[in-house]
């Protein structure tokens, strides 16, 4: 639990810092781990903008290095969860909150679609200061300490956290009527997963904001961050959309899947910068 500890130590002194001062040294240590990042997750991160963006090297490398440089200051952010919650508008403007509201207050809970684009874990937090009733569903960290210090900082801005496997705990949570946070754009294993159309290559889908949705009646909204500068962002929501309830359940969840997925690549095109180029989106499919 060493590491828990270590956080909840840095976490206090970036606290203390101006927020000017926190973001500057974020993109210093974001600079740095660009340097020490393999050449071969890089190549990968390149060759994948290339190849879905159709710009020139020079131009995927800038892309390249900037959605790495971007997670110092995110982690600066996260560690200053304790200020960002008293302020949080400060932070985060949200575009569209008022349909996400709506959706909620018809009791039967929400399913909100995302991408790792943009700070992600502020956005859950937005959300959830906001007075959406959230549940953030995360992936257990290998580090036990350092997975109590994440899910600590996320219920101390107003979310309740899942783990990914906790699937019984979040149809009962939507319900309650509470939002269920998924983000979509990673790979997964075949066997889980449905394939569609994305960057005009076949890739790999999880179908579950999609397949949940189909299964409680609810609407999904999709969710994007998007950094506007000096430690600001804002918060883009659209919907809802619903799933249709053909006899054929499958279809009706691929379509929406890829309904959600080309909306996640319209944002993308948009800000490539923000995105997670670093993850091997198309590995199972290969």
């Amino acid at each position: 639990m060493m590491s828990y500890y270590l956080l909840k130590a840095v976490s206090a002194v970036v606290c203390l810092l101006p927020r000017g001062l926190a973001e500057l040294l974020g993109r210093g240590i974001g600079n740095f781990a660009w340097l020490v990042i393999p050449q071969k997750r890089k190549r990968l991160a390149h060759d994948q903008i290339v190849k879905c963006l159709g710009v020139a090297d020079r131009e995927a490398q800038r892309i390249a290095k900037a959605s790495v440089v971007r997670f110092g200051p995110m982690l600066f952010e996260v560690l200053r969860f304790p200020v960002i919650k008293k302020c949080p508008q400060q932070y985060v403007r949200i575009e569209g909150l008022e349909k996400l509201q709506q959706g909620i207050a018809e009791g039967k809970g929400a399913v909100i679609a995302s991408a790792h684009s943009g700070n992600w874990e502020l956005m859950g937090g937005a959300f959830a200061l906001a007075g959406i009733p959230l549940v953030g569903v995360a992936m257990k960290q290998r580090s036990s300490g350092s997975d109590r210090f994440i899910n600590e900082y996320r219920t101390m801005i107003g979310m309740h956290i899942t783990y990914k496997t906790g699937v019984r705990e979040m149809f009962d949570m939507l319900k309650k009527g509470w939002a269920i946070g998924l983000i979509m754009d990673q790979d997964t294993n075949r066997h889980d997963g449905v394939v569609i159309d994305f960057f005009g290559q076949p890739t790999n889908c999880t179908p579950g904001a999609a397949s949940m949705a189909r299964f409680q009646d609810v609407p999904i909204f999709t969710s994007f961050m998007h950094y506007d500068g000096q430690g600001k962002h804002t918060l883009f929501v659209e919907g809802p959309f619903h799933v249709e309830k053909t006899k054929d359940k499958r279809e009706d969840v691929r379509q929406m899947t890829q309904f959600l997925t080309h909306e996640i690549e319209k944002h993308v095109r948009k800000y490539p910068e923000e995105w997670f180029w670093l993850h091997d989106r198309w590995k199972s499919i290969r």
